[in-house]
């Protein structure tokens, strides 16, 4: 199985992994197959699932990636974490994770299936418009990350992906006029039946909580509290609280501490910085108060899951 932990916020000190970065790092330099050495890993590309998994080196510790991945199973499982809540996506079911977020792998399982890892300029270049990013809500930070697909959809997606993995692997970006029109197409098949995180219409409850998940992800190193947020928003603290509750089921508080946590996991993974020190890069600069945090959502001290990641 994969398992994937993803997070967003402060980039101040945290690597940003471009995908040819991924591979000089977590990707086995043999064996290679003919598709894993025609890959670019640029702006796009796309590869079996089975594949890939199969040379990744583990553990893949917590990186953010500047493109967006979606994984599509075929046979098999995925069982991943995205932010602090887990999925399991099974046959004909995708997983998205957006560019931005955070994620990591820890075990991998027989699985199959594909996945592309693609810049917003593959939708929005020649034949696209900026738009479509919008319409793919599943590309925002606050999108379903979990999208089931069911038999008939995936026997209209199966073939877009067969006929992208062929063009690509014999012509890369070359033909870009028909790897555009192709992929647009597959996220349009997968945005047909793409379910909001909220069975909720669109109320005013769910478009206060996707905002507040957006300036989460943009402004956490410097906004730990509701009322930030609050203000923000132009909303009281208690409106806020209990629109993200409603919809969320988790306070907005908690979200905070979640995404402060899963930040500083990703500088212990990737900086020498001291604890005292990874504290202030997620904006805690009282040292005692951020290990107590770090524990009582770990169960260990940050120093410890150092330790804990050194001997891995």
């Amino acid at each position: 199985m994969i398992q994937l932990k993803a997070k967003q916020v402060s980039r101040s000190k945290i690597k940003t992994y471009s995908v040819e970065s991924f591979r000089e790092n977590y990707i086995q330099p043999e064996p290679r197959t003919d598709t894993l050495l025609k890959l670019d890993f640029g702006k796009f590309f796309t590869v079996k699932v089975e594949e890939l998994i199969r040379l990744i080196k583990l553990p893949v510790p917590p990186i953010r990636s500047t493109n967006h991945t979606l994984i599509y199973l075929t046979d098999g499982e995925a069982v991943m974490t995205i932010g602090s809540d887990t999925y399991t996506i099974f046959k004909d079911e995708c997983l998205v994770v957006p560019a931005g977020q955070v994620f990591s792998f820890t075990n991998v399982d027989l699985n199959q299936g594909y996945l592309c890892n693609f810049h917003n300029d593959i939708i929005i270049g020649k034949f696209g418009k900026a738009e479509l990013l919008k319409d793919f809500e599943f590309l925002r930070v606050w999108g379903n990350p979990r999208i089931r697909l069911g038999e008939q959809t995936s026997g209209f997606v199966l073939p877009l992906f067969k006929r992208l993995l062929l063009e690509y692997t014999e012509n890369g970006l070359t033909n870009l006029d028909i790897v555009q029109p192709y992929f647009i197409a597959l996220l349009s098949e997968i945005n047909r039946v793409y379910k909001p995180m909220s069975i909720s219409p669109q109320t005013n409850a769910v478009m206060i909580t996707n905002q507040f998940k957006e300036l989460l992800f943009s402004n956490l190193r410097t906004h730990h509290r509701v009322t930030d947020y609050a203000s923000l928003l132009n909303i009281t603290p208690n409106h806020l609280n209990k629109s993200v509750r409603t919809i969320t089921s988790k306070s907005p508080t908690k979200w905070i501490d979640e995404a402060i946590v899963l930040e500083a996991k990703v500088l212990l993974h990737q900086s020498t910085l001291s604890i005292s020190n990874v504290a202030a890069e997620v904006g805690i600069f009282d040292a005692s108060y951020f290990s107590r945090l770090f524990k009582k959502y770990e169960g260990i001290t940050p120093l410890a899951f150092r330790q804990m990641i050194e001997k891995s």
